[in-house]
């Protein structure tokens, strides 16, 4: 592993130094059981005090790193620290393994810290901004879009959605019932994209078909955060020939929600509710966006990702 150290930087050379031993071992660079070099070479190499060197390697042995053994030197620790990565520690660690991948590839420094600074210099992605003053409808919308896209999705409602902090990088999505109103909101020639929706989810129009009549009497369950979609579930339930007092319904914005579920042979939710449901629940998963609102935005995602490579 290669050692460098920077007199001019502001982070001390002792941390640099740790920093630097640990991405190794992150990276692989360094083996478990490795041997460091000793203090008294890194003074010679690169003329600190071997107090400093001292100093990093207790340190690294404190956080669990390397051990020292008396006489014999400082060693890569066989097991690495339990503890979780920081956020700066897991930053790092990913820069460090582009360099020692850029590095093997025959890459100089100077080369990745060119092409590092070439894609600092691009504008980041966009991101998506559903617009929707139910707040419930609103995380049900960035759940599946966040299911089916890369860019980030965050959502917002009208009297935020004008704001430039909002708007600046965000492509705005809407439901058809508030296209309208929002477009009159938002400045002139911003795109704003109307999400196509579907009004009946076919997996469950499937799982109707297959399971009536013969079981109209077995308990159902329905459990969302949002109103309407408990509303209308249980309406479907209803006029596919379920009995009403064999509906389960919960809402999930009050405690205890979760309570009965678990008997219920199957539970219609909503995609923001699915993963919350009682282990062993039997989902059916209504989706509000149609398979040509996810295709569409897709195409939009793709062809923003391919602009911002190409600058």
């Amino acid at each position: 592993m290669r050692l460098w150290l920077n007199r001019t930087a502001e982070v001390s050379l002792r941390d640099q130094l740790i920093t630097q031993v640990v991405l190794g071992i992150l990276c692989n660079e360094l083996a478990p059981g490795q041997r460091l070099p000793s203090t008294r070479d890194l003074s010679r190499r690169f003329g600190i005090h071997a107090n400093t060197a001292s100093a990093a390697y207790r340190q690294l042995e404190d956080e669990g790193w390397v051990e020292m053994h008396h006489g014999s030197g400082v060693f890569v620790r066989s097991t690495r620290p339990e503890a979780a990565l920081s956020p700066e520690m897991a930053i790092d660690q990913m820069i460090g393994e582009l360099a020692a991948r850029a590095r093997k590839l025959g890459a100089s420094d100077e080369f990745l810290k060119s092409r590092l600074r070439r894609w600092l210099a691009v504008e980041p992605p966009a991101r998506w901004l559903v617009i929707e003053p139910d707040p419930e409808l609103r995380r049900i919308v960035i759940c599946e879009m966040e299911e089916a896209l890369s860019l980030p999705v965050i959502g917002c409602g009208f009297e935020d959605c004008v704001a430039p902090a909002m708007l600046d990088g965000a492509m705005p999505a809407v439901l058809p019932s508030k296209a309208q109103q929002v477009r009159k909101m938002l400045p002139a020639g911003k795109e704003l994209v109307t999400l196509q929706i579907h009004p009946v989810s076919p997996e469950l129009q499937s799982y109707l078909q297959r399971y009536m009549p013969a079981h109209s009497s077995d308990l159902i369950g329905i459990a969302s955060r949002w109103g309407e979609f408990q509303r209308i579930a249980q309406t479907m339930l209803v006029a596919a020939g379920f009995a009403p007092e064999c509906l389960l319904v919960r809402d999930a914005t009050k405690a205890g929600w979760k309570r009965g579920l678990d008997t219920a042979v199957a539970v219609v939710c909503d995609a923001a509710i699915e993963q919350e449901l009682p282990a062993g629940s039997r989902a059916i998963a209504f989706r509000l966006l149609s398979e040509s609102a996810i295709a569409d935005l897709r195409k939009r995602e793709e062809d923003v990702l391919t602009s911002a490579s190409s600058q």
